[in-house]
């Protein structure tokens, strides 16, 4: 109750805000009713609640403040924490720079051309490869209409936790955008070794990925690859390949999506080696926009998880979604 009570009083003061300055607050909010098909099991769920304001000031600054109402590795279903609290500066056309708790680069690309948040995230979030924000500073410059070239340099530890060994997290990307249909963009990703010693080395994840847009369909494709996992030296490489499309429909829109992670062992032996998370995921469904503000979708989720050439398949698991999200 007290929580519900916090919550409600921070909407309240955004509200407030509003009223005697320039700015604008806003709310998006995800739930769901989800049923499993294998068990006896149903519920009603408030996935995540983001309560926000945003600011312009003169000379090109502006400033946007994110709380994220979620679950936290200690149980509770309803925390708040600091989602983002950044500073942006456009010095030109071709120049925007970002400080703060900022979001970060590593997935936005592939995020928006899934463009369903509120249904799951994008495969990098997902599995946990990248913080989607982090304390640091980025900065994006625009070659051209075509060319854009963007860096990174955060904590590493992600919004939830603070610094805790000196060490900066560093990415740096491009994006080209071919045409008005088809874009693609290249990160790479990098996280120091806090150890000292020959068996550790930085944990490197690169990754590539394409999309093709018209009016009626969205196609895109990315691929992951993490070396030196958890910072230790190795020749084993996960993979991570997102496939995803869409066809509107008139009102609705048909979508489907299907995530692969393997373990790939380059090694002399080449031993087939699973690692836990390694599997198939898959979303199809339908969704509408019901009004401004306002979407639904009704969705089958499925996984499986990777198993030995020689040993029996997993179970394929499956769980009935009705998502929605509300934003004002």
């Amino acid at each position: 109750m007290k929580k519900t009570i916090l919550i409600l009083a921070i909407a309240v003061s955004f509200s407030s805000i509003a009223i005697s300055q320039e700015g604008k607050p806003f709310v998006k909010v995800f739930a769901n009713y989800n049923s499993s098909m294998e068990e006896d099991y149903a519920e009603f769920e408030i996935k995540r609640t983001y309560l926000g304001y945003s600011y312009k000031f003169a000379d090109g600054f502006s400033a946007k403040v994110t709380l994220d109402v979620g679950k936290n590795s200690g149980g509770s279903q309803y925390t708040a924490f600091l989602k983002t609290a950044s500073l942006n500066y456009k010095a030109s056309d071709q120049l925007s720079l970002d400080l703060g708790m900022i979001g970060t680069k590593n997935f936005k690309f592939m995020e928006k051309a899934w463009g369903k948040r509120y249904i799951e995230k994008s495969a990098l979030d997902k599995y946990k490869w990248a913080n989607s924000a982090d304390a640091g500073i980025s900065g994006t410059f625009k070659i051209s209409d075509m060319i854009s070239i963007d860096a990174q340099m955060v904590n590493g530890e992600g919004y939830k936790n603070t610094q805790s060994d000196g060490l900066f997290r560093t990415g740096a990307g491009v994006t080209i955008k071919l045409n008005d249909k088809i874009s693609g963009r290249l990160f790479i990703d990098n996280v120091p070794s806090s150890i000292d010693s020959v068996i550790y080395d930085q944990q490197t994840i690169t990754t590539g990925a394409i999309v093709y847009k018209n009016s009626n369909y969205i196609l895109g494709a990315e691929m992951s690859s993490m070396e030196n996992q958890n910072n230790i030296i190795s020749d084993i490489k996960r993979e991570l390949v997102s496939l995803y499309g869409s066809m509107n429909m008139g009102n609705y829109t048909f979508f489907v999506r299907r995530d692969i992670m393997s373990t790939d062992d380059e090694g002399i032996n080449e031993i087939s080696t699973i690692q836990s998370g390694d599997g198939m995921f898959q979303i199809m469904g339908v969704e509408r926009q019901i009004t401004k503000g306002l979407k639904m979708s009704i969705n089958m989720q499925t996984s499986q998880a990777e198993t030995l050439e020689d040993a029996p398949e997993a179970e394929e698991i499956g769980t009935f979604y009705v998502n929605l999200e509300y934003k004002f």
